[in-house]
């Protein structure tokens, strides 16, 4: 399916670039539940396995639920070439390589600290809907510019492009939850399996194989996937071992499930709406307890890390953190859950201000 808010609408499933949409949140509809699987320690082969690969049902799970640390702020005042410069009246300035570019925040509630003399020298302001999945179009101040320009985060090197849904191929406050993965993987004494849902323009799973893992990524946008080539190829990672798969998340989980397949860490970052190539539906509130379910059943025995992160929606960090706790009984380990915030920096990038709150998250890793 094609993917969040962040990403244009149009997505669905299991990748694609975008964010959920704002908007009042779905009640969860029951499933019926099945006896769970062993946990990621001695999973056996799922009971599932004969189930359609549209669905199936929940499994019952036992044990105790992991312990909790909450609330948990994951912070980024910026990386490589990115920083927030300043926030306010509903806007946030940011420095993108070599362009500042203003873009609407409606979280950004204060007045901004900065005068509005240096707003207006911004290189590329977005003007149009200002909701997340709505479409608007770019205006350039000073020159006009192209589509596309390089940018490098964490040593990984990718372009950035001005598209119709405000978005520029990166979402930074991601920056925590890779620089977390990079770590694991460069520690690691094996290649780690990646496992990257709704992965947009690739640059997590860029992240992810130079630093040793070994990636599959899944979006439902040929789009998406036709520009995470372009930064595979600008990162100069073409021999990496990464799978580039172009489907609806859902279905493509549910055959990893059948087939028994599992990786170490997975990333899951799903829209809020979106629709597959087949017309396939997602809707946050109704599908991701089963996601989160199928991906339970994804993680090896010696799992790392499985990471949620949840956009523009209508609800409390608890709502999340208490699905990633009830979906890991038994599983030990420890949920860790709370919000991704970024911390503007400044002009120069290295004069701390407030701090902007991004998305909600949940991530269990073991003890």
């Amino acid at each position: 399916m094609k993917n969040k808010e962040r990403r244009p609408a149009k997505r669905v499933q299991a990748a694609a670039p975008g964010r959920p949409a704002r908007g009042p949140a779905a009640a969860v509809k029951p499933q019926p539940a099945r006896q769970a699987s062993s946990p990621p320690e001695k999973a056996a082969k799922p009971a599932s396995a004969t189930v359609p690969a549209e669905t199936r049902a929940l499994l019952a799970r036992q044990g105790e639920r992991p312990p909790e640390r909450v609330p948990v702020i994951l912070e980024s005042s910026g990386a490589g070439d990115f920083h927030l410069i300043d926030s306010g009246n509903g806007l946030k300035l940011e420095q993108y390589g070599p362009y500042r570019i203003v873009r609407p925040e409606a979280q950004a509630l204060w007045q901004p600290s900065l005068p509005t003399h240096l707003w207006e020298k911004a290189d590329a302001v977005f003007t149009g809907d200002t909701d997340e999945d709505g479409m608007g179009r770019w205006r350039f101040p000073k020159d006009a510019l192209g589509e596309t320009w390089p940018l490098s985060l964490l040593g990984v090197d990718f372009l950035g492009r001005f598209t119709a849904f405000r978005h520029v191929g990166v979402f930074p406050e991601q920056i925590v939850h890779w620089d977390w993965m990079k770590s694991r993987a460069e520690e690691a004494t094996r290649p780690l399996k990646v496992l990257n849902l709704f992965g947009y323009t690739g640059v997590a799973s860029l992240v992810a194989a130079a630093a040793g893992a070994e990636v599959t990524h899944v979006d439902a946008s040929k789009k998406a996937i036709g520009w995470a080539r372009e930064n595979q190829a600008l990162a100069g990672l073409e021999k990496a071992p990464i799978r580039w798969i172009c489907e609806d998340a859902m279905k493509f989980i549910l055959r990893e499930e059948r087939r028994g397949n599992r990786y170490d860490i997975i990333l899951t970052d799903p829209p809020k709406f979106g629709r597959g190539p087949n017309g396939e539906v997602w809707q946050l509130f109704d599908h991701l307890p089963l996601m989160l379910d199928i991906c339970r059943e994804l993680l090896s025995p010696k799992a790392i890390g499985l990471v949620l992160t949840a956009y523009s929606i209508r609800a409390s960090f608890y709502s999340i953190h208490e699905l990633m706790r009830e979906t890991m009984r038994g599983a030990g380990g420890v949920v860790e859950s709370g919000e991704l915030v970024i911390r503007e920096a400044g002009l120069d990038g290295k004069s701390p201000g407030r701090a902007l709150s991004t998305s909600l998250f949940s991530r269990w890793v073991p003890a």
